[in-house]
């Protein structure tokens, strides 16, 4: 794959690098994915808190908090100190905070160390997601965000599984999955380094004519993606409860069961690349993933049994797949070197932002339609009617196109 750019001695990225910042990538995602097979029985653990119904879903979301807080200040730092140390120092600090409750009883105290992970979870992405824009082209970037869909999303499903068994075991069981980090760090003390400032960077979309900060461009990555990362966690944080509603309580049968449906989060990777390879325009491209979501939410809202619930899911986790990639490819199509870090900063803190309000959102939606499968709905709608009003605003205008690579 061709690189933008070299280190100082001249190393030129490939495939070590690409398979750890995939590795690497999966990590904040795991934080959250990982625990929806919990939440039911995290719920039952604390009973004897009242609030326990919304307080567990809250702190599994709760590292979006921190993110949507610091994300942006991490880009800052990126932009002007560099990526490889801050990824390393971040990556050590998730494994800690990461683990730390399953040596907590207390759900204030766990609920602090889910804020505190959020804060390497911040500097993870930022940086990430820095680095791949910084090591490839976009022909290459758009092969390695895919083959990231593809993996990241089958760590997922395998992750699932073993959390449902973890929470079968005991009901903390499933925080031993966050040690993973530490490996992980150990690749990237081997393999990553830090990029060299390009000399003659290449045009892009959203770069001004002055060089300056493109808050346009800015101020749409940040909406388009915090309104897409809402619906995307309302499956992730409250698919358990829909599953109870339908009869389905074991933590272990639920894991079990979403394993397979889950891989179609997979045909959402596959069907990004397409699009990308035929060069369908970014506003169709967020078209797509917003119907797909949406219609996969509303059919899960509507499903009587399991079968149209799995049905619901497949649709759902295919528009999932084509969630973060497409929105990250967007945003680095439009983002110049100078400004990579703050721009990819703001995308993280407004995507993990999204993550810290979506169970609150639904949570109110549920109280005003009476269940979360009457919730599901809703976001289904809302979703399609966001497809709708992002093909009519979103990238209207002609812009610069990117350079050849």
């Amino acid at each position: 794959m061709k690189a933008l750019h070299k280190s100082d001695s001249s190393r030129v990225p490939g495939p070590a690098q690409g398979f750890t910042v995939i590795i690497a990538g999966f990590l904040p995602i795991m934080a959250i994915v990982s625990m929806f097979p919990a939440v039911p029985a995290m719920i039952a653990h604390f009973g004897a808190d009242p609030n326990a119904s919304w307080k567990v879903p809250a702190m599994v979301s709760a590292p979006g908090l921190t993110i949507a807080i610091t994300a942006l200040f991490v880009g800052l730092m990126v932009d002007r100190f560099g990526r490889r140390r801050l990824l390393l120092g971040s990556t050590l600090l998730y494994g800690i905070f990461g683990s730390a409750p399953f040596l907590l009883e207390s759900l204030d105290a766990i609920y602090a160390s889910r804020l505190l992970l959020g804060l390497s979870e911040a500097a993870i992405l930022t940086t990430l997601n820095t680095l791949i824009a910084d090591y490839w082209d976009e022909k290459s970037r758009r092969n390695w965000l895919t083959m990231q869909g593809l993996i990241g999303p089958a760590l997922s499903s395998v992750m699932i599984f073993f959390a449902g068994a973890l929470t079968a075991w005991r009901w903390n069981g499933i925080f031993l999955l966050y040690l993973v980090a530490f490996p992980i760090f150990l690749a990237m003390l081997r393999y990553m380094y830090e990029p060299q400032r390009e000399v003659a960077p290449a045009r892009v979309e959203g770069e001004t004519a002055d060089g300056g900060i493109p808050w346009s461009v800015l101020a749409t990555i940040g909406s388009v993606t915090l309104f897409v990362s809402v619906l995307y966690y309302v499956f992730i944080i409250n698919g358990g409860l829909v599953w109870q509603e339908l009869g389905v309580k074991d933590p272990g049968k639920i894991g079990r069961i979403t394993a397979l449906p889950s891989l179609f989060i997979l045909v959402g990777a596959g069907v990004f690349w397409l699009l990308g390879r035929w060069q369908v325009s970014s506003r169709a491209q967020l078209f797509a993933l917003l119907a797909t979501l949406g219609t996969g939410l509303a059919i899960i809202g509507l499903a009587s049994d399991w079968r149209m619930m799995i049905l619901g899911m497949m649709v759902q986790q295919t528009g999932a797949g084509m969630g973060v990639v497409t929105l990250i490819a967007w945003a680095q199509r439009k983002l110049p070197y100078a400004h990579r870090g703050r721009g990819m900063g703001l995308w993280t803190a407004c995507f993990f932002f999204g993550q810290f309000v979506s169970p609150l959102l639904v949570s109110l939606v549920r109280a005003q339609v009476g269940s979360m499968q009457a919730a599901f709905l809703v976001a289904g709608i809302v979703g399609i009617v966001g497809a709708v009003v992002v093909w009519l605003v979103v990238d209207r205008r002609p812009t610069l196109q990117p350079a050849a690579a």
